[in-house]
């Protein structure tokens, strides 16, 4: 399976569609230039979030590694056979301190996906109150 990352739309020509069609008050290339700046920005918020959502999944991966090689140096610590620390307070910190890291790294993980999709929005909500400015100057005005 070969990976393309090139625009699906960058080579089809909206203005050839609109070009047959004679509405008053229409400007096709105006409508075709419209439209291509809503595929871009489409195309641009999509990459931003395949960006945002590979490093999210780089990142569970490095915590899920992180966390594996703590509990592997945890069994290698644990002597066969030896009675477990049985002490409550200690038993309490680790727990705690467990707890903590969790919390952490799952802050961290909703802080980058609220990014991400924040930031992918943008782009979107950014190109929609630009089409709402060029309908503005293209449609007449009501008097």
């Amino acid at each position: 399976m070969s990976k393309t990352t090139e625009n699906p739309f960058a080579s089809f020509d909206l203005s050839k569609m609109f070009a047959d069609m004679k509405l008053p008050g229409l400007d096709p290339a105006a409508l075709a230039a419209a439209q291509q700046k809503n595929f871009e920005a489409l195309t641009a918020a999509n990459k931003r979030a395949y960006e945002g959502y590979q490093a999210l999944a780089k990142r569970q991966g490095e915590i899920f590694k992180e966390n594996m090689e703590e509990l592997a140096g945890m069994l290698k610590g644990a002597t066969p056979g030896a009675a477990a620390d049985l002490n409550p307070a200690k038993q309490a910190e680790v727990v705690r301190v467990a707890a903590e890291k969790a919390l952490a790294n799952l802050r961290e993980l909703s802080e980058m996906l609220a990014k991400t999709n924040t930031e992918a929005f943008d782009l979107v909500n950014k190109r929609l109150h630009e089409n709402m400015e060029e309908m503005r100057k293209h449609l007449p005005t009501a008097k």
